[in-house]
């Protein structure tokens, strides 16, 4: 065999090598961006499941406090016009 022949077949082989071992390393480097990427939206959704939690928690006592609200307006009502009878 030519020796130019040997040579290109030892740099296509060499270059093959190189072209695997740097895609192993960019492949690892992007699976590690992703899990970190990941680990930080978990987080994040996470967070934002308690603020809404706590926000329909919120709005569901709402109701409940307005009622309280009309009750005693009413009752102040009453108390007011029974003061003014009394001072008539």
């Amino acid at each position: 065999m030519e020796p130019s022949i040997i040579v290109s077949l030892i740099t296509g082989a060499v270059t093959i090598a190189t072209v695997i071992i740097n895609t192993r390393a960019s492949n690892r480097e992007l699976t590690h961006k992703l899990e970190t990427q990941q680990a930080v939206t978990e987080t994040k959704i996470d967070s934002l499941t308690s603020e809404v939690r706590e926000h329909n928690n919120f709005a569901r006592r709402m109701p409940v406090v307005e009622e309280q609200i009309k009750v005693i307006n009413h009752r102040l009502e009453d108390l007011e016009r029974e003061n003014q009878r009394k001072s008539s």
